[in-house]
């Protein structure tokens, strides 16, 4: 029997800029979008699992419903409901994924007020590969038209104390990349596999 020696890989993701967000004309689309400090000053959530891997199942849930899929980066804010919201208004089918570096989440539709959502996934530390693929392919479900099942997610009364202190440094930090005069850019997230 023979172990193998080679290094695990990890994937990586740099969101490569290509213009200035604009509205969307597709009615199959779904907007991803992304925080000032989202795979750049960050790479990880607050539990470690790789951006690139958010991106990815969010993708890869979206892409499995027959949707299409946009990233854009919003510079301006690290308010989860106004990156949500503002990525709903951009979407052709007016339905967003909003994300923070830590790995809080929401489902935002343009029609609705800027503090309601459709779904809301604010304990980010029980965010897994899994959930967030799931996020992903509900977001797509809600811009054909249907009316998914909420997204299943753990509860873990602990979380917030545990987690609290590490996520208000993560949130202070991800002020610190704020732009103010900078307006939302699309993205070509473009991954890449690495040593670990």
């Amino acid at each position: 029997m023979t172990t193998s020696t080679t290094p695990a890989t990890q994937r990586s993701v740099s969101l490569s800029e290509t213009g200035p967000a604009q509205r969307g004309t597709r009615p199959d689309e779904v907007v991803i979008t992304v925080s000032p400090a989202f795979a750049g000053q960050f790479t990880k959530t607050i539990v470690d699992l790789p951006h690139a891997e958010v991106l990815r199942q969010l993708l890869a849930g979206i892409e499995e419903q027959g949707v299409t899929a946009r990233v854009i980066r919003v510079r301006d804010t690290a308010d989860l409901a106004a990156i949500s919201h503002l990525g709903a208004k951009l979407s052709g089918s007016g339905i967003a994924v909003g994300v923070l570096s830590r790995g809080t989440t929401m489902i935002h539709q343009k029609d609705l007020p800027r503090l309601s959502n459709l779904e809301l996934f604010p304990q980010s530390p029980l965010l897994d590969a899994e959930v967030f693929r799931k996020i992903g392919s509900n977001a797509a479900q809600y811009a054909k038209g249907e009316s998914p099942e909420p997204v299943p997610t753990r509860n873990d009364q602990m979380a917030r104390p545990r987690w609290q202190a590490k996520a208000a440094l993560l949130h202070l930090k991800e002020f610190e990349c704020i732009e103010p005069d900078r307006g939302p850019v699309e993205v070509k997230p473009v991954f890449e596999l690495s040593r670990a």
